[in-house]
């Protein structure tokens, strides 16, 4: 079986396959090739690198009182979970003034660092209560070394709270300073516009030249999401989708711009 399989990727490595897209996902062009890269019984390992160059922010508690305020329990996200310690911080910023601020991750009754990775903010403001009011949460972890920024639309209210009854997650690797170009693309949809077949569980990954800059496992759905990290606008973005079936690496070269 394992001579079938290296005859067999042998033969896809000559076979060009031009790209018909059936979306907007890609911005492909007839003439796209795709080719094995490797046969290998082993899932790869590819990992987004979130390492960056910022030093710790000089953040302080807000001393002025304010008549308004809400409280915040934002929620790491599950990628960058692993990266998250004692030393981290988050703060809340209205038009560039902090309104409250998470020195590091909630504990729970034991003193311990929560599961989840929460912090818990006190935003205050002078806004009314009824006024949405646009909030800089900013994220800075020590591990990393990058302060991550997302904005949101929020209440300063205290009858008003986010995350508490609910999750709040919010996407802080759709705000990095080191990943700043996002684009969102649909996997499947991709592997279809050269003619190769996709199967739930199996992974695809986007690349600029080795640095990985993004991955996803395909769902049930056919539809499934992946999120490119660019460092900047027009970068040219390779796709590698693992058949675990098979044990192939196939590449897409260029087949998507940032």
């Amino acid at each position: 079986m394992k001579n079938i399989k290296i005859v067999f990727a042998l033969l896809a490595s000559l076979i060009l396959v031009a790209c018909g897209s059936d979306s907007n996902d890609s911005d492909s062009s007839n003439g796209i090739a795709y080719y094995v890269e490797s046969v290998q019984s082993e899932a790869p390992v590819w990992q987004v690198d979130w390492n960056y160059n910022h030093e710790r922010p000089d953040w302080k508690e807000p001393t002025v009182t304010y008549e308004n305020w809400t409280i915040l329990m934002v929620q790491i996200e599950e990628e960058l979970q692993p990266y998250v310690t004692k030393d981290d911080m988050m703060a809340a910023f209205v038009n560039d003034e902090l309104r409250g601020l998470a020195p590091s991750p909630a504990t729970n009754v034991s003193g311990k660092q929560t599961d989840k990775a929460k912090f818990i903010i006190k935003a205050g403001g002078n806004e009314t209560g009824s006024e949405t009011v646009n909030i800089s949460l900013r994220y800075y972890c020590h591990k990393l070394k990058q302060i991550f920024t997302l904005s949101e639309n929020m209440k300063l209210d205290a009858d008003v709270s986010t995350g508490i009854d609910e999750n709040y997650i919010p996407e802080f690797t759709k705000g990095s300073a080191k990943y700043p170009v996002v684009k969102t693309v649909t996997a499947e949809s991709i592997l279809r516009s050269v003619l190769l077949k996709s199967a739930s569980g199996n992974t695809v990954a986007a690349f600029v030249g080795d640095e990985c800059r993004g991955k996803v496992k395909l769902s049930e759905t056919g539809s499934t999401p992946l999120v490119i990290f660019g460092r900047s606008a027009g970068e040219s973005v390779s796709l590698k989708y693992f058949d675990s079936i098979n044990g192939i690496i196939y590449v897409i070269p260029g087949i998507v711009k940032m």
